[in-house]
Order: structure tokens, then sequence, then C-alpha cells
């Protein structure tokens, strides 16, 4: 019997896929336990159209991060903070201030999360910071820190 798995089941497939299984463990198991359904016409036409909005759904998303990575491109965010001799910060710039100047100044909004930072920033200057957009698309964004 075909059946379309509705979650992934071990040993047999992932969501979505169209596997053969015997009539019983079919009837008596995935069935009933709502982890498939029988691959009927209608359900493989279902399935189908499913997928392809989800395809074109990540693809509005890769579109969308790499629209925004553009804009992102010549971008430069400035950070006011206070310092000490020889431009050591009393501190660090943080992740959360980066995307809270980002909000404000360029009215670009990703979360703090997204953004790399190998370490805090502690000293005055620029600095390229790298932002995750999208699994396949990070962008970098400059930082300027300057003292009060």
């Amino acid at each position: 019997m075909k059946i379309i798995l509705l979650q992934d089941v071990k040993k047999h497939g992932k969501k979505g896929d169209i596997i053969n299984v015997s009539d019983g463990y079919a009837r008596n198991y995935l069935i009933p336990k709502g982890l498939g359904i029988e691959a009927t016409k209608a359900a493989i036409n279902d399935l189908n159209l499913k997928k392809k909005a989800e395809a074109r759904r990540k693809q509005e998303e890769l579109d969308k991060a790499n629209k925004l990575k553009d804009e992102m491109k010549d971008k430069i965010v400035t950070i006011k903070v206070k310092s000490g001799e020889g431009g050591r910060l009393f501190g660090s710039v943080t992740s959360k201030e980066i995307s809270v100047a980002a909000k404000k100044q360029l009215n670009l909004t990703f979360d703090k999360k997204k953004i790399l930072l190998d370490e805090p920033i502690k000293s005055l200057g620029n600095h390229i910071v790298s932002i995750k957009l999208h699994p396949k698309v990070t962008a970098e964004l400059t930082v300027k820190v300057i003292e009060e």
C-alpha cells in the first residue's frame, strides 16, 4: 500500500515522502496514529501543491534576505560610548546595542541573535560585523564606535 507520511517515521522516511508499506502496517499503525494517509490521487496532488507553496515561500525569504543584504552594503551604524585612555571602552558594545542602533538609525530590523560577534567590541573605531539574515545569506554591517 502506498502511504504519504505526515510525520517523520524512523527507518521509513520523512514527512511528505510517499512510501510502500504492507497493508497491515499501514492500516493498523501508520493511519490510526496519524503518521500517514493513503496515497490517493487527490492526496498526492495536495502534497505536490503544498511542496510548491513551500518552495515558493522559501524562495521569497531568500530574495528578501538578498535585498536586505544589498541595502546594508554601504550603511554605517554609529554607537556612542564612554571610553578611557587609549580608546578602551568602559564595558563593551554588544549585539543587542547594535540591533537597537540599526533599528533607530537605519530602520533595519533583525534579531540580536543573528548578529555574529566573535567577541564583544571593546575599542573605538570602525568594526565590520556579520549578520546572518538567512541560512544562505550573511551580510556585513559597519559599526562605528565613537566617544560620547
